[in-house]
């Protein structure tokens, strides 16, 4: 294999907006590649120069205006190797999600995006127009064939791009993480390779954008749909691969390290330290406040802050109220210690003597109910959040999936915030992932992960006085929110349709909580934000 094609696959940590920031470090990745692994061609993610997904920004004229100065930067400055740049383009007709391979300072050739996604969390319909020709670039006697993301995912613009004399794929793409997204998108492109008997280069963006976060894992893979290389997941770099010909004259890549697949748990804690790790970071912050009560919930959320952004960022303000036990208290203080944080014990019990004593007249006698549950809630809310305000930190809050589909949070209480790490995480799953974090080092007390789950609001409280078990709980809601199944399929399961009805009603009902509540991390099939879209103000019944 004299003749050879060098291709590095730039996983790059990028921000939505920054496009001056951006096409610098597209260019350093790209003058680095070729210096340091002989790229003769770099592949950069889908809109790379914007960020992904810029979203409303693309109606802006300003906007439009950086990104055809970035362009023409990268142009400019991108050195020796050939890149191809996800950015998009600007036309009389309209935009279209574009790439563009950029040799010798020009533009040499732009491949338009051909199927635009409008599912899930993405609306691209309501930003671009769909190309509609096969891109195929020639390089060093190579023909490459350009798709975008979504263009892998259907059979005809990878069938198109064979007919029009491809001879390799190169997809570029900005495909965010949920459990079990890389063996799909692995399935996805041995189906193509099966279609066209092709090789394939796939490079993916990493890092966090709101939301979403994008795990990298790019990867190559030879015309048998083998992997020959994958990149590390959720870490930026450049990793090339070469590309020869056999003796029949067709084109192989040479094998590189394949990066091993990560466990659930592992890939889940990973995406959930990232994402608070870039949120935090890209928006300035100095560091983060949260509660800390002694339950699992919170327990898990400092982990993930702490593995983020370092113990020295992070601080854990212990709230106790009169319905606070000890074991709370010793479990919450052992915590922080394990993990050096700076903690706090900030009791709230003056602050609720006197918010009843205020509201007494008002409450004319009635008897005690979740409202003075709540109050406790809210009086937490205005220490951490005057910490907030006073030292900068952001507020993390602790809530889960499962309390935030049945609306067992307080609004303006511990849903107050600014970003709500395990938000899209199951009970069930958190335990899961507290033991996995304790099995790297122990730093959640086993009591924490062993005793019932209670807000300790009231006297002798337990989660399971107004909730299902989560054992039972958890799947439903899973079937529910991720699957769209309606009652009658979900009592098909195995449970009690008087169960499966109540736990419905109790997730429509609280959709005007979680309208209200902070973003989070999205690993889940569907979570709330981006991908959930039900009305506040419904006649639906089931």
């Amino acid at each position: 294999m004299s003749d050879t094609l060098g291709i590095a696959l730039a996983q790059l940590n990028l921000l939505v907006g920054d496009v001056h920031g951006n096409a610098a470090r597209m260019i350093a990745a790209a003058r680095s590649a070729h210096a340091a692994l002989a790229a003769d061609l770099v592949l950069f993610p889908e809109l790379a120069l914007s960020g992904y997904p810029p979203e409303d920004l693309l109606f802006h004229r300003g906007f439009r205006r950086q990104i055809e100065a970035g362009l023409a930067r990268v142009c400019a400055e991108a050195g020796a190797a050939a890149v191809v740049v996800g950015y998009p383009e600007y036309t009389a007709a309209g935009i279209y999600n574009s790439a563009a391979l950029i040799a010798a300072g020009e533009v040499g050739a732009i491949h338009r995006k051909v199927e635009l996604p409008n599912y899930k969390v993405f609306d691209e319909k309501r930003y671009f127009r769909p190309g509609s020709q096969p891109t195929v670039l020639k390089l060093k006697g190579f023909s490459v064939g350009l798709l975008v993301c979504e263009d892998l995912w259907e059979p005809e613009p990878a069938q198109l791009a064979r007919a029009a004399g491809a001879e390799l794929l190169a997809v570029i793409n900005a495909s965010p993480y949920e459990i079990h997204k890389q063996r799909e998108r692995e399935q996805i492109a041995r189906a193509r390779i099966a279609d066209v008997r092709l090789p394939l280069a796939y490079v993916n963006l990493v890092g966090g954008q709101d939301e979403l976060v994008f795990d990298g894992n790019s990867f190559v893979m030879n015309a048998a749909g083998e992997v020959v290389l994958r990149a590390p997941p959720f870490e930026e770099g450049s990793y090339p691969v070469r590309f020869g010909r056999d003796a029949r004259g067709s084109v192989v890549p040479l094998a590189g390290e394949v990066a091993a697949e990560l466990g659930d748990e592992a890939s889940v804690y990973r995406a959930l330290t990232l994402g608070v790790r870039d949120y935090v970071g890209k928006h300035g912050f100095p560091g983060v406040v949260m509660g800390l009560s002694g339950g699992v919930d919170s327990a898990l959320t400092l982990a993930i802050a702490v593995d983020a952004l370092g113990a020295e960022r992070v601080q854990a303000v212990m709230m106790p109220s009169r319905y606070t036990s000890a074991m709370s208290l010793e479990d919450a203080a052992e915590q922080a210690r394990a993990l050096g944080v700076r903690y706090s014990v900030l009791p709230i019990e003056a602050m609720f003597e006197s918010t009843l004593a205020t509201l007494k007249g008002e409450f004319g006698g009635r008897p005690a109910d979740a409202t003075e549950e709540n109050i406790q809630s809210r009086c937490r809310m205005l220490l951490l959040m005057g910490i907030s305000n006073k030292t900068g930190r952001m507020l993390l809050t602790t809530g889960n999936k499962s309390e935030m589909a049945v609306g067992y949070a307080t609004l303006y209480g511990d849903m107050a915030g600014g970003f709500a790490p395990i938000k899209d995480c199951s009970k069930g799953l958190v335990y899961r992932l507290a033991n996995y974090r304790n099995s790297l080092s122990r730093v959640i007390p086993q009591r924490v992960l062993e005793r019932p789950p209670t807000a300790e609001l009231r006297p002798g409280q337990k989660d399971s006085d107004s909730l299902p078990p989560y054992e039972i709980l958890d799947p439903i809601l899973e079937a529910f929110i991720e699957e769209d199944l309606s009652v009658d399929e979900i009592e098909a399961r195995g449970f009690e349709r008087a169960t499966v009805a109540r736990v419905l009603d109790l997730v429509k009902r609280n959709e005007y909580k979680r309208r209200q509540a902070p973003p989070g991390v999205r690993v889940s099939r569907r979570a709330f934000g981006r991908d959930w879209r039900y009305p506040i103000t419904s006649g639906y019944r089931r």
